[in-house]
């Protein structure tokens, strides 16, 4: 679990987002975490320290003299338990007191006396978020170091639309996983392609295979989680954006080739992961394809689709490249001869070919070094570990990266 054995100290302001909260606590737990809440008076007047103490098994702490403390510091005792300390929501009141260091509640106190992380999820009315005391509080809050999380837009309680509202507990906890992550791939950028591509017989059908995308979304997410900046260029999938990524949506193999080719300069790696169609259909009608009784079917002429992953492999300044591949039989052959035809330095093979659609995944590296195993696992998970191997590969190919860079930052002046 991404949140294995980390400690999280939950604070919750006043706010109609404080339900949320308890919706978050879930959600950290659920990912492996031990969450102990601290809650102000104006919280308590919108979710009671009872729902919180049930759903945590942790007792809810709000009082900065608290007896369950011996020392009655409950201040320094809980922030010195914490891995970081998450406020949501963070109403405007807190964040100005805080900003302006004052000790007047338990939670107050303890952002102040931590020794941990702080970080911090805004809920308010789109006014308050805009107003200039606000905006002063932040600035003041961003330069102390502490993290913001959100604000998002949207319809808020009052009925009005705008900034302010509290992100949604999933994307807050997907936010700290992140946190956690070490920043690995910080300063680099990643292009990477995903799910299935589909290839128009007339306007009703078409040819395609059964990637569901998801290892490719994983891989995207863990990249974001640890620095990347991220471009997915994604086939035909109802996945919902990954964290931190910015998704180009593509249909077809030349779409999705025309889209790679026009963001693969200044990438500093390039994972093909898309289950990308060989063959497109030449001859593809524009109107619906008929059936008539005792009639032939259709005359269908294919025409090869362009390899994207060795046309990225043989750019004059390549980034680093990684493909994927499916094999129903002599899985490291294949993908040896595979990885030669295509030119890159690794090839993520897939064991075992019905992977497609699952949540797990076995894989085996092929590098000019040998075979590594990754075994099954969630494919979160997997591309977490996977996301270390090819971190290891690309600081050992360091030397080559920066002339790379400078060579398409050139290509780019010339033809300004």
């Amino acid at each position: 679990m991404e949140l294995a054995n980390r400690r999280i100290v939950l604070g919750v302001t006043g706010g109609v987002a404080a339900y949320k909260a308890a919706v978050l606590a879930r959600d950290l737990m659920a990912r492996g975490a031990s969450v102990q809440v601290v809650m102000t008076a104006a919280g308590q007047r919108f979710v009671g320290a009872e729902t919180f103490q049930a759903l945590t098994g942790q007792p809810v702490f709000s009082d900065a003299w608290d007896a369950r403390i011996e020392n009655r510091m409950p201040h320094i005792e809980l922030s010195r338990r914490a891995d970081v300390v998450l406020v949501a929501p963070a109403s405007a009141d807190f964040l100005a007191r805080i900003a302006h260091g004052l000790c007047d509640d338990l939670l107050a106190t303890l952002c102040l006396a931590r020794d941990c992380p702080l970080l911090v999820a805004p809920a308010m009315n789109r006014q308050m978020w805009e107003h200039p005391a606000t905006r002063r509080n932040v600035a003041t809050l961003r330069d102390d170091g502490v993290g913001f999380i959100g604000p998002d837009s949207g319809v808020q309680a009052c009925g009005e639309t705008g900034e302010g509202r509290m992100l949604e507990p999933s994307d807050i906890a997907e936010h700290l996983c992140a946190h956690f992550t070490p920043k690995r791939f910080a300063g680099r950028r990643v292009l990477l392609t995903a799910g299935p591509t589909f290839e128009p017989i007339d306007p009703v059908r078409g040819i395609t295979n059964l990637s569901s995308g998801k290892m490719g979304f994983a891989l995207a997410r863990a990249l974001a989680f640890a620095g990347a900046k991220v471009t997915l260029v994604a086939g035909p999938t109802t996945l919902p954006t990954p964290f931190g990524t910015r998704r180009l949506d593509v249909t077809t193999a030349m779409q999705m080739h025309d889209a790679v080719m026009a963001e693969v300069g200044g990438a500093d790696l390039f994972i093909g992961v898309a289950a990308v169609a060989d063959w497109r259909v030449a001859n593809a009608s524009k109107s619906k394809l008929k059936k008539t009784a005792g009639g032939a079917p259709p005359d269908l002429q294919f025409a090869l689709n362009p390899d994207i992953l060795a046309a990225v492999a043989s750019l004059p300044a390549a980034p680093y490249c990684v493909g994927f591949a499916a094999e129903s039989e002599d899985l490291e052959r294949n993908g040896q001869a595979k990885r030669a035809a295509k030119g890159v330095p690794l090839l993520c093979a897939n064991i075992g070919h019905a992977t497609f659609g699952r949540d797990d995944n076995e894989l085996l590296l092929i590098d000019e070094a040998g075979l590594t195993r990754l075994e099954r696992a969630d494919k979160n998970t997997l591309a977490a570990r996977l996301v270390l191997e090819i971190a290891n590969r690309l600081e050992a190919a360091a030397p080559d990266r920066p002339k790379a860079r400078k060579s398409r930052a050139r290509r780019r002046g010339k033809h300004a």
